[in-house]
């Protein structure tokens, strides 16, 4: 078993994963802003790492890191607040299950106190906590866990993006040891919510600028030295957006916006999938399962210049 020093080595050099990066909870009517501006880092001031993927030193990546547990450790906390064991019982939880799903909040926040020494020690001050808005995710216990099945699938997705990007084994395997964890929470919850806990062969790499979308959706503002000098893409507005399964019809709120829309791109377990978009109408195709990703695509690409919003999630199964 890696040290947590090797751990935190493998993030240093993984491209922005953060451990499980939140998301919406399905593929909804949404604006086209970005909730978090792009501002200088505030380990601008520390020695320079040599960059990793994605033009990101080993600081701004630890700095990535931090605030997506930052953020996952703050929704568990306050959902955990706000919600008495009684809540979850009534879902059909057991107690054993309600300790599990408590115990991945605690995880999150020793994330961020491993994170916190790490940047500290290479010279850098630690992004602080935004502030965020956890509204419709924390509107009852029952759209708290569904909004947990989709954080942790976002994480393990994170990491299998990444993993491209590295070259060391010792880096590989300390990222592999993280991410099998990620995985079982995810299948955790799966069971929980009353899903199948692995509904596909494999599993769904994400690009680290598609993860940050996911994540800036619930990012109000960041203290002065706390954001990141990442870009969202523009979310995906949907009139029907309640209908966002195999085989529905989806209509974009505004057919001419984004201008330049061809494809309803799919990303899902076993390769991506491509739906035509006709008068601002496109259909999900059949054969997906699990968590995917859909995004509005100017080809039949996924590659960051070919995508023109999204993602979202979808969960037809």
């Amino acid at each position: 078993m890696p040290s947590v020093r090797s751990i935190v080595s493998g993030l240093m050099a993984l491209a922005p994963l953060a451990a499980a990066a939140p998301a919406g909870i399905v593929a909804r009517q949404a604006t086209t802003s970005s909730a978090a501006p792009a501002a200088t880092s505030s380990a601008a001031a520390a020695p320079a790492a040599p960059a990793a993927g994605g033009g990101l030193t080993d600081v701004d990546i630890l700095q990535f890191a931090l605030t997506a547990e930052h953020l996952e450790s703050t929704f568990y906390q306050q959902g955990f607040a706000k919600f008495p064991m009684s809540d979850f019982q009534a879902l059909g939880l057991t107690d054993g299950q309600i300790k599990s799903l408590m115990g991945v909040g605690q995880t999150e926040a020793t994330h961020v106190t491993t994170l916190q020494a790490a940047i500290a020690g290479a010279g850098a001050k630690p992004v602080e906590p935004c502030m965020y808005n956890f509204d419709a995710a924390l509107k009852d216990a029952k759209t708290m866990v569904a909004t947990a099945r989709v954080l942790e699938a976002v994480g393990v997705s994170a990491y299998l993006g990444a993993a491209p990007l590295v070259n060391s084994s010792d880096v590989l395997t300390a990222a592999a040891t993280i991410v099998t964890v990620e995985a079982r929470h995810q299948a955790f919850i799966r069971v929980a919510s009353g899903a199948e806990p692995v509904p596909a062969a494999f599993d769904t790499p994400l690009g680290p600028r598609a993860v940050f979308t996911l994540a800036a959706q619930f990012i109000q503002s960041c203290p002065q030295g706390s954001n990141l000098n990442i870009q969202a893409f523009p979310s995906i507005a949907l009139q029907n957006p309640e209908q966002a399964a195999v085989g529905s019809n989806l209509k974009l709120a505004d057919a001419a916006n984004p201008a330049g829309a061809q494809f309803c791109a799919f990303v899902a377990p076993g390769g991506n999938q491509f739906s035509q978009i006709t008068d601002g109408n496109c259909v999900v195709p059949q054969n997906l399962s699990g968590e995917v990703y859909m995004m509005i695509t100017k080809s039949k690409a996924v590659t960051d210049s070919e995508v023109l919003a999204g993602p979202s999630v979808i969960q037809p199964s």
